[in-house]
């Protein structure tokens, strides 16, 4: 065993328990990892995360059930439209440049992170809304569709797009909107998939050996759930994917681009982390509860 799968199946463990935990982040960890540390092809990384996010969060999705953390009506709405959305990206994204689709993740990385270490604002939202409102389902097919098409694309933006629409147009209370999403992120991840398998083939073996990996890790996370404050974990985690994002920009994009970018972005970082931690009046600041 090489020690780029040693460090490709520890590193995979952290997949899991981004999705036990906070209902998503599997994708924003995997495709990095299997692009630069296992070395597959972006296209190959981005489709081999659509099946160990998929995986993985149908495993994840079992505990949260049995506690009662999953609004099956809603995830599966939402979850096929989305899957129309991931298999229309995942057709695309197989004709797009690698280095095209790695930006794009990129991107997508740090406005994931940005979000994250914003946090969520409280007020007369998701939290005050009834667990059992009637589903609006026109703006959940289109929302779903929409992230959808994402995930399929880039093999990004399912969990912290899906968590905060579900709580948002499903009016439901956080635990579940995690929970609900594994349901919605598994359907997506699999439809995104059978886009990508059209014109992308696989190492199975790998992908087998990181889902496993993935999987031990998210039993793990379902099993912390609830015991670490979200709030520090949600920052902790942002500030790592962006950090990620940064790197990911600097290594795609051609030089002196690449370079100038890198440096752009980590100097804005900087800046919105003094701001978020040591400005009072600064917007990225969660608004005071109640």
């Amino acid at each position: 065993m090489t020690t780029a799968l040693v460090l490709t199946l520890l590193l995979s463990v952290a997949i899991g328990l981004s999705l036990g935990l906070l209902g998503g982040g599997g994708s924003i960890l995997t495709v990095p990892i299997l692009t630069y540390v296992a070395g597959l092809d972006p296209k190959e990384a981005i489709a081999a995360s659509l099946f160990v996010v998929g995986v993985t969060s149908a495993v994840s999705v079992v505990s949260h059930a049995r506690n009662g953390r999953v609004k099956w009506r809603t995830g599966l709405v939402f979850g096929a439209a989305g899957m129309a959305g991931a298999f229309a990206g995942g057709l695309a994204g197989g004709h797009i440049p690698g280095t095209v689709l790695m930006v794009a993740f990129a991107l997508m990385m740090v406005a994931t992170a940005v979000a994250m270490i914003r946090g969520r604002r409280s007020g007369k939202g998701a939290a005050h809304q009834a667990h059992d409102a009637e589903l609006p389902v026109g703006k959940v097919v289109v929302e779903g569709v929409v992230v959808g098409l994402v995930t399929g694309l880039v093999g990004a933006g399912g969990g912290f797009l899906v968590v905060p629409a579900l709580a948002l147009l499903g009016g439901l209370p956080m635990p579940v909107a995690v929970g609900t999403s594994l349901v919605v992120i598994a359907m997506k991840s699999f439809a995104g998939l059978g886009g990508y398998l059209t014109s992308v083939s696989l190492d199975w073996g790998l992908v087998a050996a990181v889902t496993a990996a993935a999987v031990v890790g998210s039993l793990l996370g379902s099993r912390l759930a609830g015991r670490i404050p979200e709030a520090a974990l949600r920052k902790g985690f942002g500030i790592f994917v962006l950090a990620m994002g940064v790197f990911v920009l600097a290594q795609e994009l051609p030089a002196p681009a690449g370079l100038i970018v890198g440096a752009s972005a980590a100097v804005l970082g900087a800046a919105a982390l003094a701001c978020r931690f040591l400005v009072p009046s600064c917007p990225l600041r969660p608004a005071p509860a109640g």
